[in-house]
């Protein structure tokens, strides 16, 4: 059996799709990850095996795939830990693999199995607001996900929580979109009087990102006698 979770992979601003497949066959014991995964995604099949065996749950002696689609595209955080997961735990039989079929997933994972923020849960949101799927987030980056339009968000704190949540035992709270903070107004060129070229200089180094480096210097008078 293999079975599908969706996530994205991050370039720059823009958020690609990636598919987590999972394969668990018969074969010496061994839990593989490819799909040019950097060392931060290699490195969770470590933290997916923890936090795991904290719920109680340990891999079956069998061969475990791991390929995260396209297998082109370069793989880079430690976002695909939840995805990685629940792929894993659907190929297992633990949770509904159909059921997935309609969320996106990212967050990563420590070795007790909370879900832990990582960068770019809005760039994730819009990804899945423009597939028309949901999200499935860590619980505190919730609120910021909510800033995708309509789309339904599950923000967990836990792997437990989150397969409660799928089972129907648990009902996880539907997050809040967040409050914006207005950063307090500083100095303005406007409060100067005068000086329109050194202004004028002022805001093109600004603009360009250039240095501004101001130099007195005093020559010394050179003596006729």
């Amino acid at each position: 059996m293999v079975a599908l979770v969706k996530t994205v992979a991050y370039l720059g601003l823009e958020a690609r799709s990636v598919e987590v497949q999972c394969q668990v066959a018969s074969g010496l014991p061994r839990f593989t990850v490819v799909g040019l995964p950097d060392k931060a995604v290699s490195e969770s099949r470590e933290r997916v095996q923890a936090a795991l065996a904290a719920m109680g749950l340990a891999l079956p002696p069998k061969r475990i795939t791991i390929n995260l689609s396209p297998a082109d595209l370069p793989k880079d955080g430690s976002h695909y830990d939840l995805p990685i997961a629940l792929a894993l735990l659907a190929a297992m039989g633990v949770t509904d693999a159909e059921q997935l079929g309609d969320w996106l997933a990212v967050g990563e994972l420590s070795l007790d199995g909370r879900i832990v923020a990582t960068p770019g849960a809005l760039l994730a949101a819009l990804h899945a607001s423009e597939n028309e799927i949901g999200l499935i987030c860590p619980a505190e980056q919730g609120p910021e996900a909510k800033w995708a339009s309509g789309i339904p968000v599950l923000a967990a704190k836990d792997l437990v929580s989150l397969l409660n949540h799928l089972k129907g035992t648990q009902t996880l709270a539907e997050p809040t979109r967040g409050a914006i903070e207005e950063k307090p107004i500083g100095a303005n060129l406007k409060q100067v009087k005068g000086q329109e070229t050194a202004k004028r200089a002022l805001e093109i180094a600004a603009s360009g990102g250039h240095n501004m480096l101001n130099l007195r210097t005093s020559r010394p008078q050179l003596s006729t006698a």
